[in-house]
């Protein structure tokens, strides 16, 4: 239920997932996430029409398409599944009529309200129970420095009203801490900044919004200097040309068949069209280390991005204790990496994970539950969490996990199920929708009970 709507909460969706024989089959996952995300947006502001195909139909990435109407854009999705977006031009958003509703998506609230702080529009942001609990300080800071003023809700949570400024003032700006969000919200407000726009990143960061600005035709630079410090320099008043986009499939929603097909025994699954980006790609990098079997195989590059197609076979797995300066480039798959370690043989340790703590849920404590309740000996850290793996062992299972409206705790521990005694109970699998609608139908299509 959002802020803006006085309807009850749906009942609960609760699901069983139970010991698997081995999966096979060739899968693709639905489009990226982040770059669905900033496909609609970057059209919406570009003059002319652009086409998406392969875009996430998922809630998040629909809230986004939604807001993107409410302030001007002609967006339609052809019987195809393609989707067509006329944009108004940097500079041409809309005064939107109401409230901009952002159901769970924490990406299109801290992206839109950069594309909106330097626009003289005023809009406010809604979301659901989740979102309304997550702070949006580390955007409103820098975004007021450029001139937006924000009226928010107790802990600069949801909901909150932005008044734009225009012209904005354009920022330069050192992230305090590793966000792709952050830096990709500021960027987009000096998209509409007179002058230059400068970001310095010192851990590097999913790097889609430089990718895609590039590619539709932004004046923007990225400096590597030799600590690996990122400088992405964006010269502002841009004009956006419309572009043809493909979206290659979600590493984050691969992560859940991939682990999968590693730890359920004799199992060998394919799987299509996976975006590949480095900084993106921690997760494989991860379960090689620990001794996965992962191909990757016709690597090849579509609409800037690397993509390729994984070749995944069940493995023995080992405890490992990744360096956390690979957190950036995993943040979201860190969840299921957890379940792959409560199989592996000995002990695995994740440090530097504090930006989990501010996720859909606070990741670091609810998987820590959830691997309790299903027989794991865990120890959770302030900045990370200790798991004793089984050695390959089915864990007992259990259940019901409390997932807090979280669709990556969700199905994280759907994939634990199938390598249980007794099976997983999720409390509610309604949350997976907003990133992977048909997620428990693909499980099935490999072989997977539930």
């Amino acid at each position: 239920m959002t802020a803006s709507s006085d309807q009850p909460m749906p009942q609960a969706q609760p699901a069983t997932f139970t010991a698997a024989s081995a999966l096979s089959g060739s899968i693709a996952v639905p489009g990226d996430k982040s770059i669905s995300h900033r496909s609609l947006m970057l059209s919406a502001l570009a003059v002319g029409e652009s086409r998406v195909e392969g875009l996430l139909e998922g809630e998040d990435v629909l809230a986004t398409a939604a807001a993107m109407r409410a302030m001007g854009a002609d967006i339609r999705r052809d019987a195809d599944g393609i989707w067509h977006i006329h944009g108004v031009g940097v500079g041409g958003l809309l005064q939107p009529e109401s409230a901009l509703d952002m159901g769970n998506s924490g990406t299109s609230t801290r992206l839109l309200m950069g594309l909106i702080a330097s626009h003289a529009i005023t809009a406010t942001f809604v979301g659901d129970a989740s979102l309304s609990k997550r702070p949006m300080a580390r955007v409103t800071e820098p975004l007021s420095r450029m001139g937006a003023s924000f009226t928010t809700s107790p802990g600069d949570r949801l909901p909150l009203t932005m008044r734009g400024a225009c012209p904005a003032v354009p920022l330069d700006y050192r992230l305090p801490v590793a966000s792709a969000q952050v830096k990709s919200a500021i960027l987009l407000a000096g998209l509409n900044a007179p002058g230059i726009t400068r970001v310095v990143e010192p851990i590097p960061t999913r790097d889609h919004s430089e990718r895609m600005l590039k590619g539709f035709g932004a004046d923007l630079h990225v400096e590597v200097e030799g600590d690996g410090t990122r400088i992405v320099t964006l010269r502002g008043e841009a004009e956006l040309r419309p572009q043809s986009i493909t979206v290659p499939g979600d590493p984050s929603s691969a992560a859940f068949p991939m682990v999968a097909a590693l730890l359920v025994p004799g199992s060998k699954v394919a799987i299509a069209n996976v975006g590949l980006n480095a900084t993106r790609a921690g997760l494989i990098d991860l379960l090689r280390e620990m001794g996965g079997d992962i191909l990757v195989e016709n690597p090849r590059e579509v609409g800037g991005e690397p993509v390729g197609d994984l070749v995944i076979t069940a493995s023995t797995l080992q405890g490992v204790e990744p360096d956390p300066a690979r957190a950036p480039s995993m943040i979201d798959e860190y969840p299921v990496a957890f379940i792959a370690a409560a199989l592996a043989e000995g002990r695995s340790t994740f440090r530097g994970l504090e930006e989990l703590r501010v996720k859909e849920s606070d990741r670091i404590a609810t998987m820590a539950a959830g691997l309790r309740a299903i027989g794991v000996t865990v120890e959770e850290l302030e900045d990370g969490i200790v798991i004793e793996g089984s050695g390959g062992a089915l864990l007992p299972g259990g259940g019901p996990i409390a997932t807090k409206l979280d669709h990556r705790i969700a199905m994280s521990f759907a994939v634990a199920g199938l390598v249980s005694k007794k099976g997983v109970t999720i409390d509610d699998m309604r949350p997976v929708a907003t990133s992977f609608p048909g997620f428990t139908a693909l499980l099935r299509s490999l072989g997977a009970s539930a």
